[in-house]
Parts: structure tokens; C-alpha cells; sequence
């Protein structure tokens, strides 16, 4: 029996042979983590460099396309040099690092996206205060805890998995999350257990209440209002929504495929559907944001027609 510390790589067990076609899904791979990239950075430098953009709505989707590039590079540069290298191990330092990133990634999108909820209840049901209220300390403060949060709490789960004994090192995924790893463990897992019960109500329940209760509050406005006042309100809070449904999707399914053996699904649908919320949402927010929300759409057209005149 031996502890993490003295185990010197994991195996991903989800990674099949490829073949002939090794080099096709490389580059469709790096095409898509490409275009993540580019389209992010692209709404990140628009909303950056227009001063028309500096409120807060824009600041904390700025803040949303930040954590998408951090999201998807967790997985997939270690995922690109696995493919080419078709030696599916992952040393245990990448493990536990992965873990951090992949899972902070997630808790800090759960908590931005309660914070623009938030931010749309506000704006939505007192507009008159919103300035008084959304003010630029209140605004730094939200725009700092997600990240502080979801760091803080994470690296505790990563530490008390390292302490684990472990008895096999093969992970049934292509890349490290921390239910595989601790169901590798050979001794007491009570711990890791509460603790991960605690994190779970924490950053995804808990964030999930507080915008049921915001969007409750904000239809109800929305119904009591004029016909514009409910398209303004729509218009500005379907993104939002958007994006919380596709996120929660696949967050769920990630929770299902960790926790449960699920045999009836093909290892192809199964190995998609645990990385979807990794490879869709950093695609879909900017995507969603760039087209409903009209001022930002201009002033990336604006934008990429400089570029191209230039």
C-alpha cells in the first residue's frame, strides 16, 4: 500500500487507441482550443479597451471570459501533448495541479455567474439605486471573491487528497479530477467526503438558490412592468441564463459519470459528456455574450473592421 507521495504517475484509462486518425483529432482539438482562445480574448480586449464598457455588468463578464480561458487551458494542452505523444500518464504533480485548475475553474463559474445574477437583480428591481448600490468598492469586492474563494476552497480538497493512500493508479478519464483520485484510495475517505459535501453545497447549490431567488424577483418586476421594460429585462438576462443552464448541464453530467458506473452509454458519448463543461462553456459564453448583447456585438464588428482595413 502506498500514499500519493510515493506513487509516480497516474495512468488515464479513458484514452483509446486512435490510430491512423490520431493527427485529425489533434487538429480538430487544436483548432477548437484555438478558437477559444481568440474568441475570448477578443471579448476580454473589447470590453477592456471601450470605456463605454467600464459597468459592472461588462467588468464581471470580462471577469467570466478570464476564468474560460483559464478553464479550458487546465485541460487541453496537457490533452493535445497526450495525443501526440500517445502515452496516455500524467505525472502525480500535473494530477494535483489539473485538479486545482479544473476544479477552481468551475467554483469560480458558479460563483461569477451568482455575482451577474446578482448584478441583473439590481439593476432590474431598483433602478433608480442601482448606481448607490453597485458601487466601485462593492464592485471590487465581487469581482475579487469568486477567485479568492474558489482558490481557497479548492486547494484544501487538493491537500487532503494528497494525503491519501493510494492502491491503483489508473483513472477511468483523460485528464485528473478529485472523486477518481480519492476512489483510488485505500484507506479512510470520510473526510474527503464531508469536506467535498461541504465544497458541493457551498459553490453549487448555494450559488444555484441565490439566482433562483434573483430571477423570481426579477420576472415578477418584469410581469408588473411595460412591454419594454420586460424585453429590456429579457434581453439583457437570457445570456445570463443561457449560460447558467449549459454550465449546470454539464457540470451535472461530469457529477454523474464521477459518482456513478455508467455502462449503458458508449465510452465516446461518456468521455464527451465529462468533458463538456470544459470544451462547450469556454465556446458558448462568448458566442451567447458576443450576439444578444448589441453593444458588445458592435464594438466587435467596429473592432474586426479596423483590423481588416488596417
Amino acid at each position: 500500500m502506498a500514499n500519493s507521495s510515493q506513487v509516480s504517475h497516474f495512468t488515464l484509462g479513458a484514452f483509446y487507441d486512435t490510430g491512423s486518425l490520431k493527427w485529425l483529432y489533434f487538429v480538430v482539438i487544436l483548432s477548437v482550443y484555438v478558437l477559444m482562445m481568440l474568441s475570448n480574448l477578443l471579448l476580454i480586449i473589447v470590453i477592456c479597451s471601450n470605456k463605454t464598457l467600464h459597468e459592472p455588468m461588462y467588468i464581471f463578464l470580462c471577469s467570466l471570459f478570464v476564468n474560460e480561458l483559464f478553464g479550458s487551458t487546465a485541460l487541453f494542452p496537457m490533452l493535445l501533448f497526450e495525443i501526440i505523444r500517445d502515452v496516455y500518464t500524467i505525472s502525480v504533480s500535473f494530477c494535483f495541479l489539473q485538479i486545482f485548475l479544473v476544479h477552481s475553474y468551475a467554483a469560480t463559474e458558479f460563483m461569477i455567474l451568482a455575482v451577474i445574477s446578482y448584478d441583473r437583480y439590481l439593476a432590474v428591481c431598483y433602478p433608480l439605486r442601482y448606481r448607490t448600490r453597485m458601487n466601485g468598492n462593492k464592485v471590487m469586492c465581487l469581482l475579487a471573491f469568486p477567485w479568492f474563494y474558489a482558490f481557497g476552497i479548492v486547494l484544501v480538497v487538493v491537500l487532503l487528497t494528497s494525503l491519501l493512500q493510494l492502491c491503483e493508479q489508473t483513472v477511468p478519464k483523460v485528464y485528473c479530477n478529485n472523486y477518481s483520485i480519492v476512489k483510488l484510495s485505500c484507506s479512510d475517505t470520510s473526510v474527503n467526503n464531508i469536506y467535498g459535501l461541504f465544497v458541493t453545497i457551498l459553490t453549487v447549490f448555494g450559488p444555484l438558490l441565490l439566482m433562483m431567488s434573483t430571477y423570481i424577483c426579477i420576472l415578477k418586476v418584469c410581469f408588473r412592468g411595460s412591454r419594454h421594460t420586460r424585453q429590456k429585462a429579457l434581453s439583457t438576462c437570457a445570456p445570463h441564463l443561457a449560460s447558467l443552464l449549459n454550465f449546470s448541464f454539464g457540470v451535472f453530467f461530469e457529477v454523474l459519470g464521477s459518482r456513478f458506473d455508467l455502462q449503458n452509454l458508449h465510452s465516446a458519448v461518456a468521455l464527451v459528456l465529462s468533458l463538456y463543461f470544459l470544451a462547450v462553456q469556454p465556446l458558448f459564453n462568448p458566442l451567447i455574450y458576443g450576439f444578444k448583447l448589441t453593444k458588445v456585438r458592435e464594438l466587435c464588428k467596429n473592432m474586426l473592421h479596423c483590423t481588416v482595413s488596417h
